[in-house]
């Protein structure tokens, strides 16, 4: 089960059900079926977040995408249930975190070249199905392609396939799954679209943020594990009585291969992106979260607490004389020696803390679901800790620190601020001691 806070399990008592709009006709994410029910990949997704949330969806048809984002503008719908975040949808929508990731490619006929840089095309043509954020993106970074539009994703394929466009361009799970389940054996993936992956997310309202979070926490329980397994579910697709099964054969595998690169090419990215966005966000010398890093979760812990009402509170550490470690024994000890106090200083507070390197030799610890006296035991702690703690150095170190606990009217910088001064009266009054404002 998803685990929500008090607010959004009163929003799901007092609710019980939001109302859904989809694209009726995005086959194998999502549609609607002979008898109007919502199928595919987004509804077995969106069946996990329900089951884990308690909160039930009540379908409204439409009868095509264009619709469905017309309903949601109105009011009609309160949820969207996958798709692309863009400026545009962000006038009316608010978004969750990523249900599923998919890569874009480019669908032409079979003698059309590679393309690997759609920047580089002159005088053709592309055919989006109508309301797509592909179009809005296209549109806006290649004005040298000409955008064609049409009712449906079948209908983009039937024009690229009678050479009434150059090209479409579909996720890459629909473009395999197309074109092995209706044989258009004259076409082909003629290559990605650069620097853009469909993070399909769940779109809300303006008008219901807690709706919003209630459904991001149902996301996040959703695995890797349970995505493959809907993928492989609805992708498959059964072989009918007298088709020619060599040929058949073929293409299953062609289409098992381009899948299975794609998600390898979508796992590697994402695993250079995460590395990428770690080393971004790590002192290098410390391997602590960094001062940007830091800021990131300090605003959120910030409005956390003030949106909920929950304690908050931070610790800034300064290490004392540490001048004098540099100034004796040289930059490189120094770092040994801030590489150690960060160790123990990770190693001396909880969990569900938060260590960072401030700057130089401050530290700064985030205490979520803490009061000001519990922060300044923490403190006192990490204080204890390194006053015990054999560095090499020959000689004996401490630690000054300032706590600060948020308070209802706090800015972020007032709460920074206090923790700051507080230091400071530390630093004042002897150093190796823990003061609070």
């Amino acid at each position: 089960m998803a685990e929500l806070t008090p607010e959004q399990r009163a929003y799901v008592a007092a609710h019980k059900t939001a109302t859904l709009c989809v694209d009726p006709d995005w086959v194998p994410f999502e549609s609607l079926n002979s008898r109007g029910e919502h199928e595919g990949i987004a509804a077995d997704l969106l069946q996990l977040v329900a089951e884990r949330t308690g909160l039930a969806f009540a379908l409204v048809p439409t009868k095509d995408w264009d619709e469905s984002l017309a309903a949601s503008k109105e009011g009609r719908c309160q949820v969207l249930s996958f798709l692309n975040e863009t400026p545009l949808r962000k006038e009316w929508l608010l978004f969750t975190d990523p249900i599923f990731n998919d890569s874009n490619v480019f669908i032409t006929r079979v003698e059309h070249g590679f393309i690997d840089d759609p920047a580089s095309l002159t005088g053709e043509s592309i055919v989006f199905p109508r309301g797509t954020s592909m179009e809005e993106r296209v549109r806006s970074e290649y004005p040298n392609l000409t955008i064609l539009t049409t009712g449906s994703e079948g209908e983009a394929l039937d024009m690229v396939e009678d050479r009434k466009a150059d090209m479409t361009m579909r996720s890459l799970i629909v473009a395999a799954y197309a074109i092995r389940k209706e044989g258009l054996f004259n076409l082909k993936i003629a290559g990605r679209l650069p620097n853009f992956a469909n993070n399909l997310r769940v779109g809300v309202v303006k008008s219901e943020p807690v709706l919003r979070d209630v459904l991001n926490a149902g996301i996040q329980t959703i695995t890797p594990q349970e995505r493959g397994q809907i993928v492989n579910r609805r992708v498959a697709i059964n072989v009918q009585t007298g088709t020619d099964k060599a040929l058949a054969l073929k293409v299953s595998i062609v289409f098992a291969v381009v899948l299975g690169l794609g998600f390898i090419w979508n796992y590697k990215l994402k695993k250079y992106n995460a590395e990428l966005t770690r080393l971004s966000q790590t002192d290098l010398l410390t391997d602590l979260p960094n001062r940007r890093r830091l800021m990131t979760a300090f605003e959120a812990e910030l409005e956390r607490a003030r949106r909920y009402g929950r304690p908050f509170s931070v610790i800034m550490l300064d290490i004392d004389h540490f001048k004098a470690v540099n100034d004796a024994l040289g930059h490189l000890a120094g770092d040994r020696f801030l590489i150690g106090f960060a160790r123990l200083v990770r190693d001396s507070i909880r969990h569900t803390d938060m260590a960072g390197r401030w700057g130089g030799e401050e530290f700064l610890v985030l205490c979520p679901e803490t009061g000001r006296d519990q922060a300044a035991h923490l403190a006192g702690r990490v204080l204890a800790a390194v006053a015990a703690h054999d560095f090499g150095t020959g000689r004996a170190h401490t630690v000054s620190a300032g706590v600060s606990a948020f308070e209802s009217e706090d800015t972020g910088d007032a709460l920074l601020s206090r923790a700051d001064d507080a230091l400071y009266k530390s630093k004042q009054t002897g150093r190796n001691r823990v003061s609070v404002l």
